[in-house]
């Protein structure tokens, strides 16, 4: 049995006659910490939503295996039945319902109330400022603490995969700073993460292994920490 969770081959997603992604590979194995990094416009994003078929009209050729199965025609609210979640850019929390009902949202899989109830409290430790408003509703939230829970709902759901587009994005370095140590504490509790992100050197300061991407295909691939020391990527990435 293999150990891919996340398995992309030959991915290629085109709109009209702009192609976005340009026939890439990547995987994510059980347990791994895997950051996407590159620079705004390289194609990120659009993996993701190619990855969770949330993407609007648009050509995508290449295959997207997850746990050793196809996803083709999956439906997106399918995915979190079968334990993949995403964060998405932006963080896409509902604004007109609280801090409660979202994380509640995050947990309608679900059926083992004492269980969600833990999960409540254990999230709302880990972010006192959403038990403070927990009766606010999220709309009225700072862009943190909406990542804060975007990330807490998405992790309602139990996810054996969770997919994270930018989570600093926008946001002060105190939060960013937050935000990665809930990232890092995710992971070390053996759940398989891929992470995109612009931060290059945080991204790979937390993962385990990194992909570089730039205009659609995959430049590099390798050990996380060995990518931070590469010349290239602290070139074009890290300032340096």
């Amino acid at each position: 049995m293999s150990d891919n969770v996340l398995k992309v081959s030959g991915l290629k997603v085109a709109y009209g006659g702009i192609k976005a992604v340009k026939g890439i590979d990547l995987e994510v194995n059980k347990g791994e910490l895997v950051a996407l990094i590159g620079a705004n416009g390289a194609g990120k994003t659009t993996t993701l939503k190619a990855i969770t078929g949330t993407l609007p009209a648009c050509k995508v050729e290449g295959t997207v295996a997850y746990k050793g199965a196809s996803l083709k025609g999956s439906q997106s609210f399918h995915l979190v039945e079968k334990k993949l979640a995403m964060v998405p850019e932006g963080r896409g929390v509902f604004t007109r319902m609280t801090i409660h009902e979202n994380l509640m949202m995050g947990a309608y899989t679900r059926n083992d109330q004492a269980g969600i109830d833990a999960d409540i409290a254990k999230w709302y430790e880990t972010f006192p400022r959403l038990k403070e408003r927990s009766s606010q509703l999220a709309g009225t939230l700072s862009g943190g603490e909406q990542q804060m829970l975007a990330m807490a709902r998405a992790l309602m759901s139990h996810p054996e995969l969770l997919l994270l587009d930018e989570p600093s994005m926008g946001l002060s370095p105190i939060m960013v700073e937050k935000i990665f140590e809930v990232i890092r504490a995710v992971s070390a509790q053996g759940v398989t993460i891929l992470l995109v992100e612009q931060n290059a050197k945080l991204a790979l300061q937390a993962a385990h292994r990194g992909y570089v991407m730039d205009s659609g295909v995959i430049t590099m691939t390798g050990n996380a920490a060995d990518m931070l020391d590469d010349p290239r990527v602290k070139a074009a990435y890290l300032g340096e």
